[in-house]
């Protein structure tokens, strides 16, 4: 297999502490190399030149093979927060992920400043259960520091046998002293769409990341809500919250379950095959029945084109926070022998030409979770893609306004109940079950 083997598209936020959450596309292509490049003679000098001083130099042996290794991991770390080599065992692990079954912590992580920052826990695994937050920095990883440690060892580290334990540092937010927290490792198998009634007619449907199979699995669960039920649903709040992302045709395949035509998403780079435009087939789920759809600064990359998309064929409302704001593709590009490189090949546009890359999509009604605090004005402390080191630029800042269509207003001052279990543990949630019966109601009334 040739270094130019593309082993298609693929969308993640980073990386998850027991595999990449990046996964391939269904699709293969080849790519020719072109003959017309020509080579920078004087900086391949340079580098043999310090591959030279360091293998006769240094005051220890380093293999050939250590060293071009780390030569072409800092090649790549040094291009986006996105792009990586993979060594056998990560390029192993990143296809065994797309099962939605694998061994580690389930913690969604990027390096920041020579440090591992928490984008967002996975539901039901160890980091969840422990109160990992998004936006957490781990500084140590027992006792080793992770201070300029690549983000592949970083991730060794956290991977392991099933039921050993692993202590990690944390600094948060607000919180003086770091945190000491004990995690046992687990092989973890990720349910990627968790569903139930809210209500007679209106159903909650979560999707915790886009697997291969996340589409199909969403069909089987509003079939078994309307048997439920007994009658077709009135409405649906689908969340998306602390989804880091996952399959690209995954979330193009949840899209169109809600969609009956025009474009879901395009892809924009420079190699060939790089452009592509994704449209939807008709066939709506819900027969246009109300949708409401939960975001967050946890939600990230395919889950943001899930959002994007219903926002601007307005066929959902988004209620939440603004979104990370990955908004571009990785191709995985196998080398041959058992290592890939994990490559970012494209930027993707939301239907309407949005970019959200770096810039996160602003939901059509904001809502913060309940808290008992003042509120200062200012966002959940979710870290963005903005905010790590070397991100990508968005090309289009300039030229599209990235205001979402019939933008709404703020809802953030919205008062709850004083009693109902739901707005106690979920106030997002029981607004968007409010809006959604809002909704319902104005459309019933359209129809009469």
């Amino acid at each position: 297999m040739s270094v130019a083997t593309r082993h298609g598209l693929a969308l993640a936020a980073s990386f998850l502490a027991g595999v990449s959450l990046t996964a391939v596309h269904s699709v293969w292509a080849e790519r020719d190399i072109a003959t017309d490049n020509k080579l920078p003679l004087d900086e391949l000098r340079t580098f043999t030149g310090v591959l030279d001083a360091v293998k006769e130099d240094y005051v220890e042996p380093v293999k050939d093979k250590d060293l071009l290794e780390n030569a072409i991991r800092g090649m790549l770390s040094n291009l986006d927060p996105h792009s990586a080599f993979l060594d056998a065992e990560a390029f192993q692990d990143l296809q065994v992920g797309t099962s939605g079954e694998f061994g580690g912590l389930g913690i969604e992580v990027g390096q920041e400043d020579g440090f591992i920052k928490v984008i967002a826990p996975i539901d039901d695994t160890p980091a969840q259960r422990a109160g990992i937050r998004a936006g957490d920095l781990i500084i140590r990883l027992d006792d080793t520091s992770v201070k300029g440690m690549a983000l592949s060892d970083a991730i060794q580290r956290m991977r392991g046998k099933p039921n050993t334990p692993i202590t990690l540092t944390i600094v948060r937010e607000g919180v003086r002293k770091p945190l000491k927290i004990k995690l046992v490792r687990e092989v973890i198998q990720v349910k990627s769409v968790k569903s139930r009634l809210l209500e007679p007619g209106f159903a909650y449907v979560r999707i915790t990341q886009f697997q291969a199979k996340t589409a199909q699995s969403l069909q089987q669960e509003l079939q078994t809500l309307e048997q439920q039920n007994k009658a077709p649903l009135k409405g649906l709040v689908l969340d998306l919250r602390n989804n880091p992302g996952g399959v690209l045709n995954g979330a193009v395949d949840v899209a169109d379950d809600f969609l009956e035509d025009g474009v879901i998403v395009e892809t924009k780079g420079r190699g060939n095959g790089s452009d592509q435009s994704y449209k939807a087939t008709p066939g709506d789920l819900l027969k246009n029945a109300s949708m409401v759809v939960l975001v967050n600064g946890g939600s990230a990359s395919a889950s943001e084109i899930v959002a994007g998309a219903l926002q601007d064929h307005h066929r959902a409302l988004i209620l939440g926070e603004r979104t990370f704001g990955k908004g571009s593709v990785q191709t995985i590009l196998p080398l041959g022998n058992g290592t890939a490189v994990k490559l970012t090949t494209a930027r993707y546009y939301t239907p309407s030409g949005r970019s959200i890359q770096a810039a996160g999509i602003d939901p059509d009604i904001k809502l913060k979770p309940l808290k008992v605090e003042a509120d200062n004005g200012s966002e959940s402390d979710f870290i963005k893609e903005s905010d790590l080191t070397g991100h990508l630029r968005n090309d289009r800042a300039d030229q599209i306004d990235n205001t979402p269509p019939d933008h709404l207003p703020d809802s953030t001052k919205l008062v709850a109940p004083a009693d109902g279990n739901l707005v106690q543990n979920d106030y997002q949630l029981y607004e968007a079950l409010n809006l959604l019966k809002g909704m319902t109601l104005s459309q019933n009334r359209n129809n009469g």
